[in-house]
């Protein structure tokens, strides 16, 4: 029976904290407005967008007799979100944490692996966990005994928001499905490959921690510098504050409704609207009304459609599509703009230029498409160009069948992906190069910021801590490509590891600030590609806690995750019928196994290409009608050329809004129906309502949202095979009238005869 007996006996666990937090909240009634500076933060190289140097709660902080960083972050999106006080001696990595995080690192990669492979699939997300896990802390501390192992307690005490932020990440770190397992269960489907437990797990294992290994050697970069914030993790930081009733001088002195209720009423609110985008009427999140109007003219639907089409109906009332590539409300205005300027340009204006003149036969497929096609209009058969004996890539099978042709938007989406790998290199050499030379030498300690000085007090995790992690998961890799036929050299792996360590740097920092990430699949696979073409195969594998243990909890969460889902993999791949089957009768059709798979062919095709003599006439032919890759290439040298051009005109022009324009290359091919001037004229005009609700409603919405996703799912959708209303609710003219339309059957312009063939 626990020693707890009643509420009162509990702790606030506030109490560990709250000394500095009053007198830090002094004065502040006169903050009602905010306005932009981007200069003057002293951190970036030249100019830093995300800096507000005349909001009121920063010249409040900073025109005191103290310095202006003393106090707190220079930026208010940190200020909002994160407390500028510690207490050192709050309970964090107790049994308690690990026991919670072991049961949860086990539970949910486990269920998120199930329905990785199931469409429509649900994933449980880190802020559904977090959500969850607040309450059974609470719970322990009530009912477990304070008994003792090894003089350490099992009931320490209050659940602190410490143990709260160490169990989340266990639980989190390993959540969604490892990468690895995509490559054996394409392994499994499209190349017959059934290697041994040790192989998948060394597999697993080495491509899950070298990259903690590298991102741990540059956290000096991407995490201790002041500019940093990181906007997506600041989400979860106002959501572990509200939970725990933390107040401090970020948020504001704005009375009315306080942050715990805004995030209840928000919450509950959240899941219930969920339900009628989500299931009751499914139309308004797929709001393509311009085409229910006209649903049977092909120009209409492929401009205004959701499905195959360029979505200028520009219209949802499903939070899960507008924040489908991240919240609006935690991502910086600039960087929304940024987006959004590169989607109206090459999605809504040059894709269709494109696609109406016919450039590369693109009038013969869906405007839109992640699927591959051939000369008949048809999805490519990958099976046809695959060698019988071998998973080897057959050039004569190849002739014979037909060129593989991409849709307009797939092609484009190849050519930003080039855009922006070149780019962001220069981009961040421009403009991250200061605080990159100024973090080679300096300590944490010595960081111009009041979080990284509040860290500084507790050990730190020594470089050669993943250095050994590295070490121990390079053999494994090498293992891996040496002993199993994999097609994969060990020179080709330090090849791909030289790219993510060229690339890690820039890319986090990119992030870091803008909340948007630049992928490397497209660059590390065509490199892989051209340097082992036609082996398909080997394209797919490798591209204010105390620090230690936070360090400890993250690499053994992940082993236990990795574990886990390879487990439930292998009991899918030994229990169910026809997994990965197009016709699978519980719908275990494996959707991103199966475009992993035909993107490993894609690449392979490309890079063989790419390597031909062109001196037979019909290995020619097949080149010039490949000639969409060679002019999507050309997008490198774009790429590399516009940030430097953009640099020179800001030099001769410093107070332009061309400042602002960044990131036009990145996000924009998910690009959701969402804007960012709302959001811009919240925080301009009504800056102390941002600063004290803005992330605690995007913590809100997301879970919110999350939350009601699960509960349709298991509750109407996955019972009973689906059949839950199949002929009520299901078939009425709200869950149908999208599905009406050409845009839903993804019909192209232009199509041909039975028999013909284009290019």
């Amino acid at each position: 029976m626990s020693d707890f007996d009643s509420k009162e006996d509990i702790v606030h666990p506030l109490g560990y904290a709250l000394r500095d937090a009053e007198k830090s909240l002094e004065n502040h009634a006169d903050d009602t407005s905010s306005t932009y500076s981007g200069r003057g933060s002293g951190i970036l190289s030249d100019f830093d967008p995300n800096y507000d140097s005349n909001s009121v709660l920063g010249t409040f902080l900073y025109s005191r007799k103290s310095s202006s960083t003393e106090d707190d972050s220079p930026y208010p999106e940190v200020r909002s979100a994160v407390a500028n006080f510690d207490d050192p001696d709050m309970p964090a990595s107790t049994i308690r944490a690990w026991i919670l995080g072991l049961i949860w690192a086990m539970l949910l990669p486990g269920m998120n692996q199930f329905f990785y492979l199931r469409y429509p699939s649900v994933i449980i997300g880190g802020l559904v966990a977090q959500l969850l896990l607040f309450p059974v802390g609470r719970a322990w501390v009530r009912i477990c005994p304070r008994w003792s192992i090894f003089g350490h307690e099992l009931n320490p005490g209050p659940f602190t928001i410490k143990e709260h932020v160490l169990v989340t990440i266990m639980a989190s770190v390993g959540a969604q499905s490892a990468y690895a397992t995509d490559i054996i269960a394409v392994q499994r489907v499209f190349y017959h490959q059934e290697w041994n437990f040790a192989y998948r797990w060394m597999l697993v294992m080495s491509t899950q921690l070298i990259g903690f290994s590298m991102g741990g050697v540059a956290r000096r970069f991407l995490v201790a510098p002041p500019s940093m914030i990181w906007p997506n993790t600041l989400v979860s930081c106002a959501l572990f504050n509200t939970l725990h009733s933390q107040t401090y001088a970020g948020i504001g002195p704005r009375d009315g409704l306080s942050r715990e209720r805004f995030f209840l009423y928000a919450f509950v609110a959240a899941i219930i609207w969920y339900i009628i985008p989500g299931y009751l009427f499914q139309a308004l999140s797929v709001f393509s009304w311009v085409c229910w109007i006209w649903p049977d003219n092909v120009k209409v639907n492929q401009l205004f459609g959701y499905h195959s089409g360029l979505g200028f109906s520009l219209l949802t009332l499903d939070w899960n599509q507008i924040a489908f590539i991240g919240s609006p409300l935690a991502t910086p205005w600039w960087a929304e703009a940024n987006v959004m300027i590169g989607f109206f340009f090459f999605y809504w204006f040059l894709t269709p230029v494109l696609y109406y003149k016919n450039v590369w036969h693109g009038q013969f497929m869906p405007i839109s498409s992640n699927n591959v096609f051939d000369n008949t209009g048809e999805f490519y058969n990958i099976t046809h160009v695959l060698s019988t004996e071998s998973t080897s890539f057959n050039l004569t099978a190849y002739q014979e069948y037909s060129p593989l042709f991409l849709p307009t938007t797939f092609a484009m989406s190849y050519g930003l992906s080039f855009l922006s790998i070149t780019g962001k290199i220069n981009y961040a050499i421009i403009h991250f190069w200061k605080p990159i030379r100024l973090q080679f030498g300096r300590s944490m300690r010595e960081q111009p910021d009041i979080h990284a000085r509040l860290m500084a007090q507790y050990p730190q995790v020594p470089d050669w801590y993943y250095a050994c992690i590295f070490v121990i998961t390079f053999v494994l890799a090498c293992i891996c490509i040496t002993i199993w036929p994999t097609g994969m050299t060990i020179w080709a792996l330090l090849i791909a590891l030289l790219i993510a360590v060229v690339y890690v740097i820039p890319i986090g920092m990119i992030q870091a600030v803008t909340n948007r990430q630049v992928g490397l699949n497209v660059i590390a696979e065509l490199m892989v590609g051209f340097l082992i073409p036609g082996k398909p195969n080997a394209m797919m594998i490798y591209m204010k806690i105390p620090p230690r243990p936070m360090f400890w909890c993250q690499i053994v969460a992940t082993i236990v995750a990795g574990t886990v889902q390879l487990g439930v993999q292998s009991w899918m791949f030994s229990n169910i019928p026809d997994l990965c089957d197009k016709n699978q009768p519980n719908n275990f059709t494996c959707a991103s196994t199966q475009v992993f798979g035909t993107a490993s062919i894609i690449v392979s095709i490309i890079s063989l290409l790419g390597l031909l003599t062109i001196s037979d006439a019909d290995l020619r032919d097949l080149v010039v009608r490949f000639g969409i890759f060679w002019f999507t290439s050309f997008f490198f040298l774009i790429g590399a050329a516009c940030p430097v051009v953009l640099w020179l005109f800001t030099r001769r022009y410093p107070n332009t809004l061309l400042n602002y324009l960044k990131l036009i290359f990145s996000g924009v091919g998910q690009i959701p129906p969402a804007t960012a001037v709302n959001y811009y004229v919240v925080r301009r005009k009504h800056f102390s309502y941002w600063a004290k609700y803005n992330y605690v409603l995007s913590a809100a919405l997301d879970a919110g949202t999350a939350v009601g996703l699960i509960l349709v799912f298991f509750c109407l959708q996955y019972p009973l095979n689906g059949s839950i209303g199949r002929h009520s609710i299901q078939e009425w003219w709200g869950n149908t009238v999208y599905t009406s339309t050409l845009d839903w059957r993804s019909v192209p312009l232009r199509r041909l005869p039975h028999g013909s063939t284009f290019g």
